[in-house]
């Protein structure tokens, strides 16, 4: 196992691995903060345009 950490650390593949998944998980962090941000102003919208209605 340290072989291939080693490995991973010094080629310049692991290093592309890596900043992947760094990538990957700002890109994630960016998506569900979103989704969260929309989906709470969408429930507002809809709460107040049934509250209207009724």
């Amino acid at each position: 196992m340290p072989k291939l950490m080693r490995r991973l650390w010094s080629e310049d593949a692991g290093q592309d691995i890596a900043e992947y998944a760094v990538m990957l998980a700002v890109i994630l962090v960016l998506v569900v903060g979103t989704v969260r941000l929309i989906g709470s102003n969408a429930n507002n919208v809809f709460s107040q345009a049934a509250s209207s209605i009724q």
